[in-house]
């Protein structure tokens, strides 16, 4: 375990804060384009991460997802939502996406390990973690809310699968967590992904050239 939390002393000096959640399938496009757009760049941007529920709306409070509960999303909602993506797929060359939408998956149990190893770890470490579990949906098509798949893709992650375990088990976790999830609303953050720098946000799987608007003003 790092010395310093967060990544603070080794990490880049220009951070770009992102929303995401990890079931969101422009939150793992927008990441594509982030990294086109860092391929520009002298110098990499630190990903401030912050979680986001996406299924928010859909908790009972046990924290599982009800999914007979109506948060506006009907199958016309998915069949134009799987539109988009493949066409931005074609945009931002994420073809090996194995799958266009991911509504069963509940991604609660990988945003508290994630977030654990965030606070815990340095910013290298989280991020091999981050893409680790984004590749294990939108790529290998695993179920990101399963204990046991989040502590395999701990041990790739070169983590303690039993440590992963133990943060999931936290209730204190979780609960700091929802608190994360309250602040992003009470802080104008209504959908994923959003990408916020220096007071000025864009919000969705926004082109590289306006992500480099965004930071670079030009």
């Amino acid at each position: 375990m790092s010395d310093t939390a967060g990544g603070e002393t080794d990490a880049p000096t220009e951070r770009l804060t992102v929303y995401s959640d990890y079931v969101c399938p422009f939150c793992y496009l927008g990441r594509r384009s982030l990294e086109q757009y860092q391929e520009t760049r002298d110098e990499e941007l630190q990903i401030d991460w912050h979680p986001f529920d996406l299924r928010s709306q859909k908790r009972g409070p046990d924290g599982e997802i009800d999914h007979g509960v109506d948060d506006g999303k009907d199958d016309e909602y998915f069949e134009q939502a799987k539109q988009n993506v493949q066409r931005l797929k074609k945009r931002y060359d994420a073809d090996d996406m194995s799958i266009d939408i991911a509504r069963e998956v509940d991604s609660l149990p990988a945003q508290v390990a994630s977030y654990y190893v965030k606070q815990h770890y340095d910013h290298e470490t989280w991020l091999a973690f981050d893409e680790t579990i984004f590749a294990a949906l939108w790529h290998d098509t695993r179920d990101i809310g399963d204990p046991d798949v989040l502590a395999d893709l701990a041990a790739d992650a070169d983590l303690d699968p039993d440590e992963i375990r133990s943060a999931l088990d936290d209730d204190g976790l979780r609960e700091e967590l929802r608190g994360k999830f309250t602040e992003a609303h009470q802080q104008g953050v209504t959908g994923v992904p959003t990408f916020a720098y220096d007071g000025y946000g864009a919000r969705g799987a926004v082109p590289p050239e306006q992500l480099k608007r965004l930071v670079e003003g030009v």
